[in-house]
């Protein structure tokens, strides 16, 4: 089964942005841990980022075409874009939105998430762990 686990704004910057915040694992080692982790589960899992937003609206509209699942880190673009958020509802598959950090424990505009509302289930603040805590619930509910 494809997954797209799609990340958006500035999280190819992972390793060097805000450390404290992100921690110190690069976007190159989160690939790595996604495609580990999909190969180990038996999922055909691509990896994509991009700062633009259209490009991500795009890649969900695929996502929508083929059925396919979606692991997103949506970035910043949580909590303020609508075209995510509509293009999300799109999806056909499971959705899990990841947040690296805590979003709930930092500034006031993060508390809230657009996308959520349309997500099969978010994970935050668990690291990049979470990328792979999402993909193994996509496989649980993939092979339902």
């Amino acid at each position: 089964m494809k997954v797209y686990v799609l990340n958006g704004v500035n999280l190819g910057r992972l390793g060097t942005r805000q450390v404290d915040v992100y921690g110190a694992t690069t976007y190159a080692t989160l690939v790595e841990l996604c495609e580990k982790t999909g190969s180990q589960l038996g999922l055909d899992v691509e990896c994509r980022q991009t700062d633009a937003e259209a490009e991500l609206v795009g890649w969900l509209h695929q996502a929508a075409d083929e059925r396919a699942a979606v692991v997103l880190n949506p970035g910043a673009w949580s909590h303020y874009s609508y075209a995510v958020r509509d293009a999300c509802a799109m999806l056909n598959g499971p959705l899990v939105e990841v947040h690296i950090s805590n979003i709930h424990a930092r500034e006031e505009f993060r508390h809230h998430s657009v996308v959520s509302a349309v997500a099969t289930g978010v994970i935050a603040g668990l690291g990049v762990d979470g990328y792979r805590l999402a993909l193994e619930h996509v496989f649980h509910l993939l092979d339902r």
